[in-house]
């Protein structure tokens, strides 16, 4: 995919000096170099001058057309969506779907596609923003077949180099059991083990699409926010950074009854989510989703949430974007927190921590160590202490889950313990 831009120069004589004006429009079109009225401007200038200033004109013009190859692209996607409620809401959904798409395959931050999401709720053809690797996107087309609803944009995307997700390594997360509020909620369907199977969506989901996060799994153990000493023993035995650990608060259906017609099912969907630290077991995050989509099944059939009938289904469907959503949300608001690579073992000059190539640590890396430690505060309260050393390490071997590490100051190596943890500087 390339850039296709237009250049417009407009070449005025005044007094003796020659100004251009470039005008740059990024349009879907082959290179158009368009020089009006140069001529008779540039006449009385002479040709030796003229080559010169039209020599220059090139040159400016080759250097920023490569720059602007370098750092933009125009992608054209297309999204789809399930209507549910309305074709409005089921637009912009797929405009979602399509943009989600685009930044993807880019190579953008796909956390910052949550800042999108309110603007898109407006019916328009084209929007803009600024100060946003997602600059401008066109709607080129939209259309409903059967009970979806396909849109074609094209997106102007410009990616950073100085996301989150680029500087620094992948953390560690794991998935906690989803539970069902209100079992009886669940009778329709028989779906008592959603919570479990939508658990390993959204792992899969982290595992597969994730820039920022490396999911270690799934566990059944019951994540409580009031037992942070449990969370943390969770995250120690997994190796996990961040736990999420939600509840499944709604899944009442309505029925719309219909004289000649099969009768029409449409079922809640609402989720509360929570994010702990694994090293304190303190929430860091949390947030509600819900949404509402068709039950196409009989009311007395049972459902198997495990199997390809229910996921390729408008209610599967649905689910599947809630946890697409989850991923961008985390993505969002966790991905920029430090990652805190601990020491496991220490021998000699040699440390190994806890990362490795999965969360895209790298030979040659520069570390810089913190020392931790643990005290009771005055009110009898366990805490947990951080403070930085003068002892740097470089990444001298990395193996798939683990690396190992080569002290920079071998006089200090003696000081560092298990558990200290480290950072990598931007």
């Amino acid at each position: 995919m390339s850039i296709k831009t237009a250049f417009v120069f407009r070449l005025v004589y005044n007094l003796g000096t020659v100004f251009a004006f470039v005008s740059l429009q990024q349009v879907k079109s082959d290179i158009h170099i368009q020089l009006i009225n140069a001529k008779q401007y540039l006449y009385p200038l002479g040709k030796s001058t003229m080559k010169k200033i039209t020599f220059g004109l090139f040159s400016t013009i080759w250097m920023t057309l490569i720059s602007l190859n370098a750092h933009a692209a125009w992608y054209e996607a297309t999204g789809v969506a399930t209507i549910v409620s309305s074709e409005e809401v089921a637009r912009v959904h797929a405009l979602e779907d399509a943009l989600y798409k685009a930044v993807n395959f880019s190579g953008a931050d796909i956390g910052s596609l949550s800042n999108l999401r309110p603007f898109l709720e407006e019916s328009r053809t084209e929007y803009q923003f600024t100060n946003h690797e997602v600059r401008y996107i066109l709607v080129q087309s939209q259309r409903s077949k059967g009970n979806k609803v396909e849109v074609r944009a094209r997106i102007d995307i410009y990616p950073s180099a100085t996301g989150c997700h680029v500087s620094q390594y992948k953390k560690t997360i794991l998935v906690g059991n989803i539970d069902v509020a209100s079992p009886q909620q669940a009778v329709m369907g028989q779906i008592y083990k959603v919570g479990d199977d939508f658990s390993h969506v959204i792992n899969r989901q982290f595992d597969q699409e994730s820039r920022s996060f490396v999911s270690v799994g799934t566990t059944d153990y019951d994540i409580d926010r009031r037992n942070p000493e449990r969370i943390k023993m969770i995250a120690q035995d997994t190796g996990a950074q961040y736990i999420i650990g939600g509840v499944i608060t709604d899944l009442t259906a309505t029925i719309e009854s219909k004289l000649l017609v099969d009768d029409v099912i449409n079922r809640q969907f609402a989720l509360e989510m929570q994010v702990y630290d694994g090293k304190t077991g303190n929430e860091v995050y949390s947030r509600s989703y819900r949404e509402v989509a068709k039950w196409p099944f009989a009311k007395t059939s049972q459902i198997d949430t495990r199997s390809a009938r229910f996921w390729a289904s408008t209610y599967g469907e649905m689910m599947l974007r809630v946890s697409r959503n989850i991923m961008l949300d985390m993505e969002s608001e966790v991905s920029c927190k430090i990652t805190l690579p601990e020491v496991v073992a220490v021998f000699g000059n040699t440390v190994t921590m806890d990362l490795g190539r999965v969360h895209g640590v790298r030979e040659g890396d520069r570390l810089q160590l913190w020392h931790t430690a643990s005290f009771i505060d005055q009110y009898g309260l366990p805490r947990n202490k951080v403070s930085q050393s003068e002892i740097t390490l470089t990444v001298s071997r990395v193996y798939e889950n683990e690396a190992e590490l080569t002290v920079d100051q071998p006089n200090l190596a003696s000081s560092i313990q298990i558990g200290d943890v480290m950072h990598k500087p931007l």
